[in-house]
């Protein structure tokens, strides 16, 4: 079965008591059980819901994963991931990975007993170098957010499997459209479901899709017992997205190499973080990997005030956080979403005050290009 019959149809069972082909919202707290101990599969809308449940297997599918969780937001199913791991338990994350996930290791979980060490993930001999004693996860974000770095997935997921760790990989850049880390080694795929998945900017999300059993049966466990849950009417926005997601994808990469090809010949733009353009430097290990590039892009104008007046004067792309959705948004890392990491680290990995971030929509390019041009001229 193709991944967009699969986007359209996984999961998704008619309505058995009146045929909707979309499966409805079942905005319910509890559910009437017929007798003591009996019921019809379903009792409390924390531990399981009909809407959730249908879009978990549909994301378990398109990820190729045995089950998928979702959560109410990607921080919540990050979070719930991490619970996996024990106190005294060491995890050697991507030097280079979204500021709410470098918060929330450094100022929330390293409380709770978990170490952490931050590495270049392009070359798996950097993550075997990093392995102690201790070790029990690799947690990958590739690309990464925002100088989308593209990690040694298959060269890591070897590393990995070798040694008895658990991989995890956040897909959030890519979708499953583009990527599937579980084909190239990886035991945990992680999503915010805000983005490409849901790709409409109108709902919070986050899933977790596993491979071992025993995992899976831990984020159930976590699911009902933390209660970090998605929403039924969220479960269905989301399905909502993942049944275009296949022509959407296709459009963010046509309108992102289109951007990405203006940006690189632009003379106020100093550099160009895609790795669909050749000078790249995973460029080759990237088209080996993915079906596609994408449509995040990263560039460099060289000064914070330079940055500033290319964010002041764009009409069509809207600034604001987050990504993924059809409408092209553009964003300022040091500022907005890395802004928790510490200015030194910010950087030594890139994130200068300089640096301006894109999500690409799909809207037609030339629109996009114009609005871009029109406002690196006041550069």
């Amino acid at each position: 079965m193709g991944f967009a019959t699969k986007a359209i149809h996984a999961g998704q069972e008619p309505d058995p008591s009146t045929g909707a082909i979309t499966t409805p919202i079942y905005q319910t707290s509890t559910y009437v059980q017929d007798a003591l101990g009996r019921h019809k599969g379903y009792e409390y809308a924390r531990t399981r819901n009909p809407t959730r449940d249908a879009l978990e297997k549909n994301l378990a599918a398109l990820e190729g994963g045995r089950t998928a969780h979702c959560f109410a937001s990607g921080m919540s199913a990050i979070d719930a991931t991490l619970k996996l791991l024990r106190p005294g338990d060491h995890a050697i994350v991507s030097e280079n990975t979204y500021g709410g996930t470098y918060r929330l290791f450094e100022r929330v979980l390293r409380n709770f007993g978990l170490n952490f060490s931050y590495v270049d993930t392009t070359e798996a001999a950097h993550v075997e170098a990093a392995i102690i004693e201790s070790t029990r996860m690799v947690f990958i974000e590739t690309p990464t957010n925002p100088i989308m770095a593209v990690a040694d997935l298959e060269g890591i997921g070897k590393l990995t499997r070798k040694r008895g760790l658990r991989l995890v990989v956040d897909n959030t850049f890519m979708s499953p459209f583009f990527l599937r880390p579980i084909e190239w080694g990886a035991d945990i795929v992680v999503h915010s479901t805000t983005k490409y998945l849901n790709g409409h900017s109108d709902s919070v999300g986050g899933v977790v899709v596993t491979t071992r059993p025993e995992d899976g049966e831990s984020l159930g466990f976590l699911q009902n017992a933390v209660g970090a849950i998605m929403s039924p009417f969220d479960a269905w926005l989301v399905m909502r997205g993942t049944k275009t997601l296949a022509v959407r994808m296709k459009q963010h990469d046509c309108n992102g190499r289109g951007v990405a090809a203006f940006l690189d010949e632009h003379p106020k733009v100093k550099k160009v973080y895609y790795p669909g353009l050749k000078r790249h430097p995973q460029h080759e290990r990237a088209k080996r990997l993915m079906t596609g590039f994408g449509g995040m892009i990263a560039f460099e104008t060289g000064s914070l005030a330079a940055a500033r007046s290319v964010l002041d004067n764009v009409r069509l792309c809207a600034l604001a956080e987050s990504l993924g959705g059809v409408e092209t948004l553009i964003s300022h890392p040091a500022t907005m979403t890395h802004a928790s990491v510490p200015a030194a680290e910010r950087a030594r990995l890139g994130i200068t005050d300089g640096l301006v971030r894109i999500s690409v929509g799909i809207e037609d390019v030339e629109d996009v290009i114009a609005d871009l041009d029109v406002a690196l001229q006041h550069v």
